[in-house]
């Protein structure tokens, strides 16, 4: 494996791509994610009574957020499998594990490729371009942690000053930022194709059913997996309309 890797213009990714150091430091992200879960639930156990919550909405909430979590991570694991034969285990288990956006990032190693006169996965793509995206990647998405590291004292003062003058308006703040956000992300998605709008219209009618129900008849288990049960519905229109294109095509 020396020789390889110090060959540099080897095609062979994998023996740097499989490299026990990458897995070393990859493991060591995901000890480092569930040492912090841990020290938040262990935080907000012991402060919720201070607050006011009682130890059953804490467990409510904590299976919640667990239920709500599995429809995105399949987008997280289709993303993972996409990436893995360029990038190779460790380092999709690195980019999936810390802050940042997978678009981004590739964007970013696949820029990187260009400069060396390739491009992902295609001829030349060798030990030294692997090495490069690779580093491009990592900056990139070390850049969004640094930003929310700098930035999140800075907007804590910003909401503390404004809930202090408006305490309405920090109210609303939050969850109009996230009804933003994510329409912006939805209506993105409306006009690529037809399979897209009709994903996101069966998921919109299937979310705002499962909670009515769950509002009208007093069922709070189908409040906790109302987004899963949405996310899993339209990957199943979009995965039947696909492959009924892919037959009349």
């Amino acid at each position: 494996m020396a020789t390889v890797v110090a060959a540099g213009s080897s095609t062979d990714i994998w023996a740097v791509a499989n490299h026990p150091v990458l897995w070393i430091f990859a493991l060591g992200v995901f000890a480092v994610i569930f040492v912090q879960s841990f020290i938040y639930i262990k935080a907000a156990r012991k402060a919720g009574p201070d607050v006011g919550v009682q130890r059953e909405d804490l467990t409510r909430a904590f299976r919640s957020g667990a239920v709500a979590s599995i429809g995105p991570s399949l987008a997280v694991v289709i993303v993972a499998i996409a990436l893995l034969a360029l990038f190779g285990t460790p380092a999709v288990l690195v980019r999936i594990g810390l802050i940042g956006s997978a678009a981004t990032e590739t964007a970013s190693a696949q820029i990187a490729a260009t400069t060396m006169g390739t491009t992902l996965g295609g001829e030349g793509y060798n030990q030294q371009v692997f090495a490069v995206a690779f580093a491009a990647m990592s900056i990139s998405g070390g850049a969004w942690m640094l930003a929310t590291v700098i930035l999140t004292p800075l907007l804590k003062r910003g909401g503390a000053k404004l809930s202090v003058v408006n305490p309405l308006m920090m109210a609303l703040i939050p969850g109009a930022a996230l009804l933003g956000a994510f329409s912006v992300l939805t209506i993105s998605e409306v006009p690529k194709s037809w399979i897209h709008a009709v994903t996101v219209v069966v998921s919109a009618l299937v979310m705002a059913g499962l909670l009515v129900v769950a509002r009208r008849y007093h069922v709070h288990w189908l409040k906790e997996w109302a987004l899963g049960i949405s996310i899993l519905a339209a990957l199943a229109v979009a995965f039947v309309a696909h492959s009924s294109t892919l037959a009349a095509a």
